[in-house]
């Protein structure tokens, strides 16, 4: 990025439908002063090992096979098909590590669960990790780099520890996630449906797991029903028969024992309900719908807990409700996602009425009917959920089957309330909940996956940009790119070239260019766009207008001064014009062609704008508002450059203790405010100061941005002259 004559980092609004804050690097910084390393309570476990099912089977067979894999130095990966048990008998297995007396030696120090099924999910939990476990180099602001960290302390550790990737899709994508036992002292389980060639080699061993045996499928009825206080369901002679019409596949067998226990048929009765349900079956769940090879059992095993919960449901709510869990990711999502505003609403529409005079009537759905439906989906193992905070699964065979049921008519409807519902309980920070926010990202993907185009048409769902900001700011720098180039290419092919949502994706990308240092791109892109909506919405549209004031920003990127101080004075007039001067563009033009000034060595001019900037902002806004703060960064930087470094100090001082109080310490724009804080530090002679914060801050710069990101090399710049104003100080007054 580029940089005026102070050096200074500025904290930037932009108009950018993507949120671009842009932003212009410090001018010093340091050594740390020591600090007493944080205690790491030990054992430090990540990510949640499933509780033990009902009547859990040991699979004794395939567990010593597991076993002597790792006994002869292997990881280990549980391969079959869905529904078969692989995640039970890894968590088994897990716990049985985990659990371990400390007298025998072998206790485990740190265990890491995590769902595998995209390297998203991988990358946040060994942040999370990382930070545990305090390791240096790990930071909240840098996910991506926090990982590596924890992977390379796993080589070198000497402590136990045990990772569990659990229901891998993409081994492609996870390998250069995959832990190396270096010393010795780990392992690595992972559960998958493939069985190619590629889980094997890397000191990798494929241990298949399939259906029940005979036996096994015995024992779980039996130990089910017993359990629940219902032996006498329990028919010796008709349970090998059960289990032979439900294809001996656990997940089927577990549909099966919640049905027996709720409902209280005889065995007898249930198989005849069983195959006494095929042309039902043959309308709702087509055989060409199977392409896990299951067939009948688990469908119908499914469409019979579907009666019984809706004979226990008074609510209606149970089908509207699996047609909507069924669309998120199998690794679980948000429960509070179908208490949100919009989700109600929808449910108001989708249950059936009782009556058909109640049809234009429909009363309000209520949270405690919502929470008494999910208890009900529950009880006949539809989903799962280990607590009442955890989020909310449905085995991804269960929500393939319950898909099969959405009427296609009601499919794009039902996909965009849940798209919507995730909308609303996104975070407002990212940083403030990154666990939350990295499951929505999750659902966001899968619920496109399963529903394509719904989310495409008539218009590109917001959810989709709301992805790529996430992915921005948990650091994800590469998969926002990327993510955004899929993105432009979809809305592309699906709307024309053209087309405002095209427009807005090819903007975006754009903006993640910028956010990951890659200037040029940047620019070239807002060039296009800017031509393009010219051309479409002509020269005083708005979204023009925010293209035009964006541009200028990427000029400033490149280092064409003149370039983005004339266009900002155009954009600044425009916005005047049109949108009149009290308008949140107009602020944003005016707070922009401030930063203009400054950068082409107009101190004066930049101060008496970045001035009014200030009081417009706490007049309309408040004082508290973060474009206030933002403003206020900005006006301490124009203090510093005009030469009044005492003003510039206390006006830097007071932001950054805003931003702590408002924001939180880890906030993108709190670390900003420490930057041009120890910026203020150096202008008023404070050099130790100033130093000790800018080594700080080129750390955080490194670990966020990389080592060739153009705020990295300012900040690497900036340090230098630290360390240069302290060695002159301490030659000075050894003189």
């Amino acid at each position: 990025m580029t940089v005026g004559s102070s050096g200074r980092r500025r904290a930037r609004q932009q108009a950018d439908a993507h949120g671009d804050v842009t932003q212009v690097a410090g001018d010093m910084h340091v050594h740390p002063s020591p600090v007493q390393s944080p205690v790491v309570q030990w054992p430090v476990w990540v990510g949640d090992v499933p509780h033990s099912a009902a009547a859990f089977q040991p699979r004794t067979q395939v567990r010593k096979r597991a076993k002597a894999a790792r006994e002869g130095g292997s990881d280990v990966v549980l391969s079959g098909p869905g529904g078969v048990g692989k995640s039970q008998l890894a968590a088994s297995l897990a716990r049985e590590l985990r659990d371990q007396d400390r007298s025998s030696g072998a206790v485990l120090d740190v265990l890491v669960w995590v769902r595998a099924t995209g390297t998203d999910q991988v990358i946040s939990a060994y942040a999370e990790a990382a930070g545990q476990l305090h390791l240096p180099g790990a930071s909240a602001e840098d996910e991506d780099g926090s990982a590596r960290v924890f992977l390379r302390w796993l080589a070198a550790t000497e402590r136990r520890w045990l990772v569990v990737l659990d229901d891998i899709t993409d081994l492609a994508a996870v390998r250069e996630w995959w832990p190396d036992s270096g010393a010795g002292r780990g392992w690595v389980l992972a559960t998958s449906r493939r069985e190619d060639a590629q889980l094997t080699g890397g000191g990798r061993a494929l241990v298949r797991i399939g259906l029940y045996t005979d036996a096994e499928a015995r024992a779980y009825l039996k130990r089910r029903l017993t359990d629940a206080g219902h032996a006498h369901l329990h028919d010796p002679d008709q349970a090998g028969e059960l289990a032979a019409e439900l294809g001996h596949l656990p997940l089927a067998l577990g549909h099966a024992a919640a049905y027996l226990i709720n409902k209280r048929p005889t065995m007898v009765d249930y198989v005849a309900l069983l195959r006494n349900t095929g042309s039902r079956l043959g309308d709702l769940l087509p055989a060409n719908a199977d392409t896990e090879g299951y067939g009948l059992p688990v469908t119908a095993s499914l469409l019979l807990s579907l009666d019984a919960v809706e004979e226990a449901d008074a609510s209606r709510l149970a089908r509207p409700l699996l047609h909507l869990a069924a669309l998120m990711d199998p690794l679980g999502h948000p429960a509070p996602l179908w208490t949100t505003p919009k989700a109600l609403d929808h449910l108001r529409t989708a249950r059936s009425p009782q009556r058909r005079w109640l049809r234009k009537h429909r009363q309000p759905v209520t949270e405690a009917e919502v929470h008494g439906a999910l208890e009900c989906l529950r009880t006949y193992a539809l989903i799962t959920q280990d607590t009442v905070t955890a989020p909310l699964r449905m085995h991804a065979l269960t929500a393939r089957a319950v898909r099969e049921t959405v009427p296609p008519d009601t499919l794009s409807g039902t996909a965009r309330t849940a798209a919507d519902a995730i909308i609303s309980l996104w975070p407002r920070h990212d940083h403030e909940e990154r666990e939350l926010a990295a499951l929505l990202r999750a659902n966001v993907v899968h619920l496109d996956l399963f529903t394509r185009p719904a989310l495409w048409q008539p218009t590109t769902h917001s959810c989709f940009y709301k992805l790529s900001i996430s992915l921005t700011e948990a650091g994800l720098y590469r998969q926002a790119i990327e993510y955004d180039e899929t993105i432009v290419r979809l809305t592309s092919s699906t709307h024309g070239p053209d087309h405002a949502d095209t427009v807005v994706a090819r903007n975006n990308l754009a903006v993640s260019y910028s956010d990951a240092g890659r200037v040029q791109d940047a620019l070239d892109l807002r060039e296009q766009v800017l031509a393009d909506l010219e051309r479409i919405k002509g020269p005083d549209h708005p979204d023009t207008l925010t293209a035009r004031n964006n541009l200028a920003n990427s000029y400033r990127n490149v280092g064409r001064v003149q370039d983005a101080l004339d266009l900002a004075e155009r954009v600044l007039a425009d916005q005047e014009r049109i949108l009149g001067p009290d308008h949140p563009d107009t602020l944003t033009a005016r707070h922009n062609l401030a930063v203009a000034y400054s950068d082409a060595g107009r101190a004066e001019d930049a101060l008496d704008l970045a001035e009014r900037v200030l009081a417009d902002q706490e007049r309309i806004k408040g004082p508290d508002h973060p474009d206030t703060l933002t403003a206020g960064n900005n006006l301490a930087i124009s203090y510093g450059d005009a030469g009044r470094a005492e003003d510039a100090l206390d006006l830097a001082e007071r932001v950054l203790a805003s931003r702590e109080r408002i924001l939180g310490p880890d906030h993108p724009d709190t670390l900003v405010a420490r930057h041009n804080l120890a910026v203020a530090y150096g202008d008023v002679g404070r050099v130790q100061d100033a130093l000790d914060l800018a080594e700080l801050v080129l750390a955080d710069q490194e670990r966020i941005l990389g080592p060739d990101h153009p705020d990295t090399l300012v900040a690497r710049r900036n340090l230098d002259n630290a360390r240069r104003a302290v060695a002159e100080a301490a030659r000075d007054q050894d003189a």
